[in-house]
């Protein structure tokens, strides 16, 4: 099942919610039990349609990633040790705090 169809059927099922909980509502009135299943059903609705809207993006990252062969040398020398001057080690704090 293609995602397009998978996403015609999804929304079809909430325009069947929609409908069920309108009855439910229009039976128990405005309560705030009925509010958040109302807010809920228009939440998912909602959802479905980023879904939608990002459906092409999803399709995207799922084509395979050709990675070249190419290996990228790394020096084995020392880096200038000015270009760490003034750094903080990240969770550590500051060399020179006290």
């Amino acid at each position: 099942m293609s995602t397009t169809t998978e996403l015609t059927e999804l929304h079809h099922l909430i325009g069947g919610l929609r409908q069920c909980v309108l009855s439910m509502k229009s039976k128990y009135g405005d309560s705030p039990a009925m509010r958040r299943i109302v807010n809920d059903t228009e939440r998912i609705l909602n959802d479905v349609e980023l879904l939608d809207i990002d459906a092409n993006e999803l399709e995207l990252g799922q084509q395979t990633i050709i990675v070249s062969g190419e290996k990228i040398p790394v020096p084995d020398t020392p880096y200038d040790s000015t270009f760490w001057r003034d750094v903080d080690d990240e969770g550590v704090g500051g060399h020179n705090r006290r």
